[in-house]
């Protein structure tokens, strides 16, 4: 008769018995458990880490990141115009005087001015938890939803424009009215480019729509997703304050729109806000690159995949930014009664990426 060892239900120390199967007494008697149902919660557990741990990194990426790619695309204009400029490490910098600094907030106004720009900044800090970066695999990509990001957005935004309302100067007003003009137009655009896309993967969710796309590469070519490209990056210029539509760089009263907003703050609210609008443009990049050319980006956790999504997103982003400031050296800002315009034109090529699903399958 084989010699087997039972192990109490209260001991902290499972053996292993004859057969290589754990041998539980219970109740009087002795139960058969596999040693794989016994390791099999373990590397769920296990793999459950390894995936919120790729989820953080990402998220530092795009926190830390962020302010490294406004310096790129300055320096990269500064080159363009024939200027040195400043080094791309200078958005650090300016983050830290801007922190250290001591805010000087109006009297006149509410609670709403103070709590803006940790609402804004809050809005930004999810937003990068959503969407994905580096991998599609990461521990809260289930939830990444296209709409739900763009609702974050509008939060913030909201949050904003009755900030510029509630210090109650012209400027603020003025620019509170214009922002929530432009963005009234840009989230249609938004919606139905993003929907071009999540017609053919069959889900608005941002994993599946980059798994759709990674899995036919020749989608690329298709006019459709060519032309909700197209689309996407005007309204990107839109949402972020770039050139044609508002200029970054400005304060003259008759042309700002996000300055005039954010004309009232300073020190750590400032700070939170110009960070907050970093990582903005550092996400509608990251989205032009991950779902209309997701070349490299990682579907599974394997070290050289992430490894090569890491490299494929700096060559995306690198290109987007270059890009964009070529765009902003070349072109001047366009008048304000011509951006509805310019809107209305991508909202029609949006339409068209649509439409163009029915009979260009």
């Amino acid at each position: 008769m084989d010699r087997t060892l039972k192990v109490c239900e209260e001991s902290s120390t499972p053996l292993q018995g004859a057969g290589s199967v754990l041998f539980r007494y219970s109740r009087g008697t002795q139960k058969r458990v596999p040693l794989a149902n016994i390791r099999a919660p373990l590397r769920g557990a296990r793999e459950m880490l390894v995936e919120f741990s790729i989820t953080v990194v990402q998220w530092l990426v795009v926190v830390i990141g962020a302010p490294m790619l406004v310096g790129v695309i300055r320096k990269t204009k500064a080159r363009l115009q024939g200027r040195r400029g400043a080094r791309i490490w200078q958005p650090y910098w300016d983050l830290r005087k801007l922190l250290i600094k001591e805010a000087v907030i109006s009297e006149n106004t509410s609670w709403i001015f103070r709590f803006t720009p940790y609402i804004v900044f809050g809005t930004m800090l999810v937003s990068a938890l959503i969407v994905p970066v580096l991998t599609t695999a990461g521990a809260l990509q289930p939830i990444g939803n296209i709409i739900l990001l763009m609702y974050v957005f509008l939060l913030g935004t909201f949050f904003l424009a009755l900030a510029g309302l509630d210090a109650g100067s012209s400027f603020g007003g003025m620019g509170a009215s214009r922002e929530m003009a432009i963005a009234a137009l840009a989230e249609p655009t938004v919606m139905i480019a993003i929907f071009a896309i999540a017609l053919r993967a069959g889900s608005t969710g941002l994993r599946e729509m980059i798994g759709r796309s990674v899995s036919d590469p020749l989608l690329l070519l298709n006019p459709g997703h060519l032309l909700a490209f197209a689309s996407f990056f005007i309204v990107a210029l839109a949402e972020t304050g770039r050139l044609p539509v508002d200029n970054p760089s400005t304060h003259l009263e008759l042309t700002m729109i996000h300055e005039a907003m954010i004309l009232e703050y300073s020190g750590r609210y400032l700070a939170l806000i110009e960070w907050a609008s970093a990582i903005k443009l550092f996400l509608f990049l990251t989205l032009l690159g991950n779902i209309f050319v997701p070349w490299g980006i990682a579907v599974s956790l394997q070290p050289a995949a992430l490894a090569i999504g890491v490299v494929a997103l700096a060559l995306k982003l690198g290109i987007l930014a270059v890009s964009l400031a070529m765009l902003e050296t070349a072109v001047a800002k366009l008048r304000l009664f011509r951006v509805p315009e310019l809107l209305t034109g991508s909202f029609m090529l949006a339409l068209l990426a649509v439409i163009s699903f029915f009979f260009l399958k």
